[in-house]
């Protein structure tokens, strides 16, 4: 019989002590049967429950150290897989309210309403940050985390003060929170262990020099979206005004949804050229200049009342004709990935109502929660891209069964594959089914995992020998 999930993304994890191994396993299991419900709720008892303060606040154990046993599962499904292999990285926002807010630390400060004096009020958020680095195939099936940061803004106070006194581009890379996206770029690198398959892709945020330097160094690629007008050429010219001149190659229409859930299709207009890419004055002896290739798609006729689509994509990977830039977009759209795992984790699991009262626990738990959502976001995906897979490998024979008595007649006549399983639970969690609706999403998956947890419970009790009082 092969390992359970649990055991596969626990196997390459070492806590130090078998005891706080095996607590890892029975926690991840209970998080991953009750996605979304408080901690007491998951553990089921007191005993369990204290057992799990516990291990969140033992010293030998950390984020990295629990998502150990993770990274070495996605490494084993990235080398599973041919072709490339696109790595996401996005940072994701954690808030927090509490009366002792600095044994968490502070993400930003907020502006509130308007003071009499004509001053806004403002106050520092308490929470956390992670960053994050995602690998998918080109199909979008999400394989699992590659590295993973947490941290408050404590430890790079200072920075902004620093940047007023002299040029921004000449702060060190170090002294940076940018830093973040090349620790990531190089250690998910490493842990995929084929540069050359990798494609590290990133939003504005992501527009780091070094991080082309990087990339360059590591053998691997990149495919950024551009917020810097940076020096082309022989130093006399932007990219900007390169690309005014460049004309069409064709169009290229995308289809996405506005924040209400709208559905909308924008025509682009796609540039493309390849030109020398130059550092920042700052930088210029310390960085060579680089031979990129640049892609702009600009909505044709936008619509009144939203903004229009402009991506300004810049990469090292090689585009020499129009359908090479389509491809490029198409890989740049699966950026959304990492915010449908960012989302699962934090409305799914529920992050910011955990009551952990110091970040080092609070991380340790986020941890635990990121496999769950990676494994709810991948069986979602799973059941759309291979519907046929083996259902055994998901579901054991105890949640077939009732998920089998569950489904409607007229559902039971369809081929009992994985979709057929994922639709189930998705129905246990609302999701209608009607031949109209689209696949079901991650927000009925994760609700319904935590239904078909009861379910499997009722039935073991129900069919546990009684016992009677004499």
């Amino acid at each position: 019989m092969g390992q359970s999930w649990v055991e596969t993304e626990i196997a390459g994890c070492d806590l130090g002590d078998d005891r706080l191994n095996r607590r890892l396993g029975t926690m991840l299991e209970a998080l991953g049967e009750r996605p979304g419900r408080s901690l007491p709720t998951a553990f089921q008892d007191w005993s369990n429950t204290k057992a799990a303060y516990r291990f969140f606040a033992n010293r030998n154990v950390s984020e990295d150290k629990i998502l150990e046993g993770h990274f070495a599962a996605s490494s084993m499904r990235i080398r599973a897989t041919d072709g490339p292999i696109l790595i996401l990285q996005d940072t994701t926002e954690f808030s927090f309210k509490r009366s002792a807010p600095e044994k968490i630390g502070f993400t930003n400060v907020s502006t509130g309403r308007k003071l009499k004096e004509g001053r806004y009020q403002k106050h520092a958020v308490c929470g956390l940050l992670m960053h994050a680095s995602l690998a998918v195939t080109p199909e979008g099936l999400p394989l699992g985390l590659t590295a993973a940061k947490f941290w408050s803004r404590a430890k790079f106070k200072g920075t902004a003060a620093l940047k007023r006194k002299i040029n921004p581009t000449r702060v060190p890379i170090e002294q940076k929170e940018s830093m973040r996206w090349l620790d990531n770029l190089r250690l998910s690198t490493e842990l995929a262990g084929e540069p050359e398959r990798c494609v590290h892709i990133g939003d504005r945020e992501s527009d780091i020099y070094e991080l082309y330097c990087l990339a360059e160094e590591l053998g691997t690629n990149f495919l950024v979206r551009s917020c810097v007008d940076r020096l082309a050429e022989d130093g006399d010219t932007t990219i900007a005004k390169i690309m005014a001149e460049v004309q069409s190659s064709g169009t290229h229409e995308v289809r996405f949804r506005d924040a209400k859930g709208t559905d909308h299709c924008a025509v682009l207009s796609v540039r493309h050229a390849t030109m020398t890419v130059r550092p920042p004055i700052g930088k210029q002896r310390k960085y060579r200049h680089q031979k990129l290739q640049i892609i702009h798609a600009e909505e044709i006729n936008p619509p009144e009342g939203r903004a229009p689509v402009f991506w300004k994509l810049i990469t090292n990977l090689a585009v020499a004709t129009h359908a090479d830039a389509v491809h490029k977009l198409e890989w740049y759209a699966l950026r959304w990935k990492i915010e449908t795992f960012f989302r699962t984790l934090k409305t799914g699991c529920r992050i910011e109502e955990l009551r952990l009262a110091t970040a080092d626990r609070l991380a340790n738990c986020i941890a635990l929660c990121c496999v769950v959502a990676w494994r709810v976001t991948w069986l979602t995906m799973l059941s759309r891209e291979t519907a046929g897979a083996e259902p055994a490998a998901i579901f054991t024979d105890a949640e077939r069964n009732l998920l089998e008595q569950a489904a409607p007649e007229r559902k039971r006549q369809t081929p009992l594959n994985l979709a057929f399983y994922v639709r189930a639970v998705a129905r246990l969690g609302g999701y209608l089914d009607r031949a109209s609706d689209p696949p079901p999403g991650t927000t009925v998956i994760w609700r319904g995992f935590s239904r078909l947890a009861d379910l499997v419970e009722g039935a073991r009790i129900a069919t546990s020998p009684q016992t009677t009082c004499g």
